[in-house]
C-alpha cells in the first residue's frame, strides 16, 4: 500500500456546494439517529465492550474493503496524529462508555447529559482550532440543547439512574467533542475515507482486550442482536463517519456539532415508526426545539456568508 498524501478540499465548485455537503450532513444524522434503535437491540445481548468491537470490526472491515477498491492508500504523516487521537477518544472510548453509560442510566438522562457534547464541541473548536462562535450558532445550539433537556426530561423515570451512569455519560460527551476536535485538522492531509478508516482502525485495535467476551456472547446472541451490530459497523460507523468527515472538512467543529442536534428528534420518530412507541406531547414538542434550533444554528447573516467557508 503507497503513500498518498492528500490535501485539504479546496474549494467546491457551485453545484457542490449546493448539495453534497449537505446530503453528506444529514445522511450521518439520519444514520446515526438510526443507531440508537439498532443499540437497544443488540445491546440486549452483548456487553458495552464486545458491541464496541463488533461494530468498530465490522466497520474496519467494510472502510478497508472501500479504500482498496478506491485505492487512495495511506495518508500523509501530519494527519497521523488526527487519526491516532480520534480513533481513541471517539471510535474507542466514546463507544465504549456510551454502551455502558446506557446500560446504567434511563434513556433519558442519557440523552440530556450526552447532549452536552455539541456544546462542548464548539467551545473547543473555538479555543483550540480558532473557529468563530457566531451569535446564531450559539443561539440555536441554546434551543437544541433546550429541546434534547425536554425530552429527556419527558423519557427519565422508566428506568434506573446511578452516579456511575451520569458519568460515563458525561465522559462519552468529553471524548466525543475532542475525538472531532483533534479530527478536524487531520482532514487537511487526508481524504475522508482515510481518515475515517484508519481512526476505524486505532478504535479496533484499543477494544481488541474485549475479544474474548465477544466471542463468548456471539456464541449465544439471537441473530437479529448480531445483525444489528453488523449494521452498527456497516453503516452508523463506516458510512455516516466517513459523510461526517466529509462533511466536517468543508465546515466549522461547531456548526457540524449543531447539526447532530437533529438526531433526538429523528430518534423519537424512528422509535414511534420502528418499535411502536409513541411518543409523549413533551416528547415531540422537545424534538421540535430541537430541529428550530438547529435551523437557526445553520442560518448565517450576509456578511457571514461572504467571509465563512462553505457551511454544511
Amino acid at each position: 500500500m503507497t503513500t498518498t498524501p492528500t490535501a485539504r478540499p479546496s474549494a467546491p465548485s457551485a453545484s457542490r456546494r449546493d448539495w453534497r455537503a449537505p446530503a453528506a450532513a444529514c445522511t450521518t444524522v439520519l444514520l446515526w439517529a438510526s443507531a440508537f434503535v439498532s443499540i437497544r437491540s443488540a445491546g440486549e445481548a452483548y456487553s458495552p465492550g464486545a458491541l464496541a468491537l463488533g461494530r468498530l470490526l465490522a466497520g474496519t472491515l467494510t472502510l478497508g474493503a472501500l479504500l482498496l477498491v478506491r485505492r487512495e492508500g495511506l495518508p500523509s504523516r501530519a494527519a497521523w496524529p488526527g487519526i491516532i487521537g480520534s480513533g481513541l477518544l471517539w471510535f474507542g472510548l466514546y463507544m465504549v462508555v456510551l454502551n455502558w453509560g446506557e446500560q446504567q442510566v434511563d434513556a433519558g438522562t442519557a440523552a440530556m447529559v450526552v447532549n452536552v457534547g455539541p456544546i462542548l464541541m464548539a467551545l473547543l473548536g473555538a479555543r483550540l482550532l480558532g473557529e468563530a462562535l457566531p451569535r446564531r450558532l450559539l443561539t440555536g445550539m441554546a434551543v437544541s440543547f433546550a429541546g434534547a433537556v425536554v425530552v429527556g426530561l419527558s423519557m427519565s423515570g422508566h428506568g434506573s439512574s446511578s452516579v456511575l451512569g451520569v458519568l460515563l455519560c458525561l465522559l462519552a460527551a468529553l471524548s466525543y467533542a475532542g475525538g472531532v476536535v483533534i479530527q478536524k485538522p487531520a482532514l487537511r492531509h487526508g481524504s475522508p475515507l482515510q481518515i475515517t478508516t484508519f481512526g476505524c482502525l486505532i478504535g479496533t485495535v484499543a477494544c481488541l482486550p474485549f475479544t474474548g467476551v465477544l466471542v463468548s456472547e456471539a456464541a449465544d446472541a439471537p441473530v437479529s442482536a448480531t445483525l444489528n451490530m453488523v449494521y452498527l459497523g456497516v453503516f452508523p460507523t463506516a458510512l455516516a463517519f466517513t459523510t461526517w468527515a466529509y462533511a466536517l472538512a468543508r465546515t466549522t467543529a461547531g456548526r457540524m456539532g449543531a447539526t447532530t442536534y437533529a438526531v433526538p428528534a429523528l430518534v423519537v420518530l424512528m422509535s414511534w415508526l420502528l418499535l411502536d412507541e409513541v411518543p409523549a406531547v413533551l416528547t415531540v414538542a422537545g424534538g421540535l426545539l430541537c430541529l428550530a434550533g438547529v435551523a437557526v444554528s445553520r442560518t448565517r447573516s450576509r456578511r457571514a456568508r461572504a467571509a465563512e467557508e462553505p457551511a454544511v
